[in-house]
């Protein structure tokens, strides 16, 4: 059974419910003052709490994807890319990680049929979202995404046209699952394109790591996962190959939320002709070693440099800034990250631009976020160009 499977939930509920009976049921043969009764009432007490603690672990795993697999939960992706042929699916595709089967694949529904308020009915009236999986042609990384197409996408008047994206990253340890049911990114979408406050755009929605479990920060590791080039070069690549999306950096733009507004932060500032533009809820702003990322940056003369671009700090006080506009989302109170925003809007300056949204009072939850995405996603539709090239274009 999958770790994520409702019949696993389910058989673990009876698990506990029924280790909660046996405990009350033989407690007064524990009564005793010997080894045995003690002994008796350590272990009844022992093997009841982890029964409850395992089923309450799967459910919020199930509603929340932390992790989508028992190799996740164990830590059997700890490299890349070597960790990438794991995800293979029998021979169907092809071995996961091979680009000659293509850069976008079909995939399982990854947990896209429990996400609720998805696009019902043809796509050509409500748009569709599609579970896929993305092959990196350099990195021979793979990540698992959704993809939202927008009504647009499947009319006849737009056969040729080519569709604006926004790349979309999930906090660590989360993934496109959060995305869909937490953050409601295709729905709420749905609703601004469909009323007319926003150009029909294709969303990608992704985790940020390329490695799970580790959190690789989309940084480039030394002798490791490649997370940035995956992000920068791969994915744009792999995109403009399978969807009809524009070929201009004008029509991209990346959005994150926690540790995936920090790497839509990174990605625009360091690669401004791939990302001009990103809006960042809740992000840090420098790439730091912890016990979930593990060594980001080497062991050789080049670490400290290394260290200090990936503080963007550092970068807007001593390199040219780049020509990006970025959005912060934060709260006045209730997030620790507002003195910290506070100190990266005021370093920014031109041709570099940055807006905000501040709430006075939020916290680093999904609650929040819903509050911000619909302010977000307007303000990355007005900087974001619909392609002018069309399919069949030289």
């Amino acid at each position: 059974m999958g770790l994520t499977s409702r019949s696993l939930l389910l058989v673990m509920a009876a698990v506990a419910v029924v280790c909660v009976g046996l405990t009350l049921w033989l407690w007064p043969r524990f009564a005793g003052r010997g080894p045995r009764a003690m002994l008796g009432r350590l272990g009844a007490v022992v093997v009841t709490q982890l029964a409850l603690v395992a089923a309450l672990g799967l459910a919020v795993n199930a509603n929340f994807q932390f992790y989508g697999s028992w190799h996740e939960l164990l830590g059997l992706y700890d490299d890349a890319p070597g960790a990438v042929d794991k995800w293979g699916d029998g021979g169907a595709a092809g071995p996961a990680g091979d680009p000659s089967k293509g850069l976008v694949q079909a995939s399982t529904p990854d947990g896209l049929d429990k996400v609720h308020g998805l696009p019902k009915g043809p796509p050509e009236r409500a748009g569709k979202v599609e579970s896929v999986r993305i092959v990196g042609k350099r990195t021979r990384a793979v990540d698992p995404a959704y993809v939202y197409l927008p009504p647009q996408y499947f009319q006849p008047q737009y056969a040729r046209q080519r569709f604006p994206v926004i790349v979309a990253l999930s906090g660590y340890p989360g993934g496109s699952f959060l995305l869909g049911q937490h953050l409601r990114l295709p729905q709420t979408a749905g609703g601004l394109i469909r009323s007319g406050r926003m150009q029909p755009t294709v969303i990608v929605m992704l985790r940020p790591t390329i490695a799970p479990p580790r959190d690789t920060q989309c940084v480039d590791v030394p002798g490791g996962p490649q997370a940035e080039t995956f992000f920068a070069r791969d994915l744009p690549d792999a995109l403009r190959s399978h969807y009809r999306v524009g070929h201009d950096p004008g029509g991209w733009g990346v959005l994150g939320y926690s540790s995936g507004g920090s790497c839509a932060l990174q990605l625009a500032m360091r690669h401004d002709r791939t990302y001009p533009t990103a809006a960042a809820l809740s992000p840090d702003y420098k790439v730091s070693n912890d016990p979930t990322t593990g060594d980001l940056f080497g062991d050789g003369r080049d670490r400290a440099r290394r260290r200090q671009e990936h503080d963007l700090m550092w970068r807007l006080r001593n390199l040219p800034a780049p020509r990006v506009n970025v959005l912060v989302g934060t709260s006045r109170t209730g997030e620790k990250n507002y003195p910290a925003a506070k100190a990266f809007l005021a370093a920014v300056g031109p041709p570099m631009k940055a807006d905000a949204i501040v709430l006075d009072h939020g916290s680093h939850n999904f609650a929040t976020w819903r509050r911000e995405l619909p302010a977000a996603l307007q303000w990355m539709d007005k900087r974001l160009t619909f392609p002018e090239d069309v399919v069949g274009s030289s």
